[in-house]
C-alpha cells in the first residue's frame, strides 16, 4: 500500500515534540498555521504555536509523547485532510503516564516547494464539539 509523504511529516514531527526540539516541529507549521491547543483556545502562526508547544510540555512535567495509529489522507490539488488516531501520553495529574487515544483532523497545504505542512493541527477532531472550552 502506498503510504502519502504527509505520514512522513507527521512521524518527524511528533518526533521533534518528544524530543522538545520546538524549533524542529516548526518545519511542520505553514507560517499562518493554527494549533488547537486546548477546546476553546487555539496558538495562531509559529511564533504562538512554539509557546505552546513548550508550555505543555512544562504542563506535563516533559513526559508527553505523541503517535499516531491509523491515518487517511484525503488530497484535493494542494490542499489535504487527514484524519488520524492521534495518542497522546502523558502524565496528566498524576504521576504515572496515562494514554488518550484521539480521533485527529489535520490540514494541510502542498507548498512552492512541493513539501507539505499543516496549516490546522487539531487533535481533538470532531470531539470539539462535545468538550467544554477551557
Amino acid at each position: 500500500m502506498h503510504t502519502h509523504p504527509i505520514n512522513a511529516m507527521i512521524a518527524a514531527a511528533n518526533d521533534a515534540i518528544n524530543r522538545e526540539d520546538f524549533d524542529a516541529a516548526m518545519d511542520f507549521y505553514t507560517d499562518d498555521a493554527t494549533l488547537v491547543v486546548v477546546p476553546g483556545r487555539a496558538a495562531n502562526g509559529k511564533t504562538e504555536i512554539r509557546k505552546a508547544l513548550a508550555a505543555l510540555a512544562e504542563h506535563f512535567q516533559h513526559t508527553l509523547y505523541v503517535t499516531q495509529g491509523d491515518t487517511i489522507v484525503i488530497e484535493a490539488g494542494d490542499t489535504a485532510l487527514v484524519i488520524a488516531q492521534t495518542n497522546v501520553r502523558a502524565n496528566m495529574k498524576s504521576a504515572s503516564p496515562s494514554l488518550e487515544t484521539r480521533n485527529a483532523n489535520y490540514v494541510f497545504r502542498r507548498g512552492a516547494d512541493d513539501k507539505w505542512r499543516c496549516m490546522v493541527d487539531n487533535s481533538y477532531g470532531a470531539a470539539l464539539l462535545a468538550l467544554p472550552p477551557v
